[in-house]
């Protein structure tokens, strides 16, 4: 073990550090490296058998590959082979989860360009805090034609229905838009936003994941609000109300 140990370490001459510092390191007895481990005459060939399995089964853990190992005549129990699993260095490969991603770097804001009222709306959110560490979540919606702010909505928390109830109020006084743009935000591609745009005629438009230069106009819109809003005036709790603030920014 104090090998491995030495050849682990950084260092020209590792080998050079006493045997008794390692143990005292590692907080060992040096008894323990009086008497080296006796190999067993079959452990090269299980070894080697194991390192084949592994190449050929990269899935399998060592119950698996003991299994296997004990299927092929193999006279091994289940701890030797994780001792020789642990010391050989496999592992089995986590598996990536695939994420949703929804957005195209055809939907920034470079090659689809609003046309015109109504046509592209963009939205964001803000996250802050106010003076005793409490969240606070803003939601920005924008006409990037006119560069008007539609909707300035801030709360503790906001859902997909409170998203909801905000589109459909303004769907009722500004009209639909034909387009609306926005990041990969969780809030955003929820089911029930998607259907209820769908079911609206307005299609959405996902930019690209790690690319906010994309939508540009509601980037700006965001740092004003961080700027005048929040930078300049913090949120005291004894007087915050939610509110919805309109006009342009």
């Amino acid at each position: 073990m104090l090998d491995r140990v030495r050849r682990a370490l950084p260092g020209e001459e590792p080998e050079r550090i006493s045997e008794r510092r390692l143990c005292r390191v590692l907080n060992q007895p040096r008894s323990t490296q009086r008497r080296p481990r006796k190999v067993k005459d079959d452990e090269p060939a299980i070894v080697k058998r194991m390192h084949a399995l592994v190449r050929r089964w990269p899935r399998f853990g060592y119950r698996r590959i003991h299994a296997l190992l004990r299927r092929e005549g193999f006279r091994i129990n289940r701890k030797r082979v994780y001792r020789l699993w642990k010391q050989e260095g496999f592992k089995v490969p986590q598996m990536q989860r695939k994420k949703r991603r929804l957005g195209i770097s055809a939907n920034g804001i470079v090659r689809r360009r609003a046309a015109g009222v109504n046509d592209v709306w963009c939205w964001d959110f803000i996250h802050d805090r106010d003076e005793q560490g409490r969240p606070l979540k803003w939601l920005i919606i924008e006409d990037e034609f006119t560069r008007e702010g539609l909707a300035l909505e801030v709360e503790r928390s906001i859902k997909a229905d409170d998203v909801l109830d905000v589109l459909r109020e303004l769907f009722l006084a500004r009209g639909v838009p034909r387009h609306i743009r926005s990041d990969n935000g969780p809030e955003f591609i929820a089911q029930a936003i998607r259907a209820y745009l769908n079911a609206a005629g307005v299609e959405t438009l996902y930019i690209e994941p790690g690319a906010p230069w994309q939508k540009d106009h509601v980037a700006c819109c965001t740092s004003w609000v961080e700027c005048v809003t929040i930078c300049g005036n913090r949120h005291r709790s004894d007087s915050f109300r939610p509110w919805l603030l309109t006009g342009w920014l």
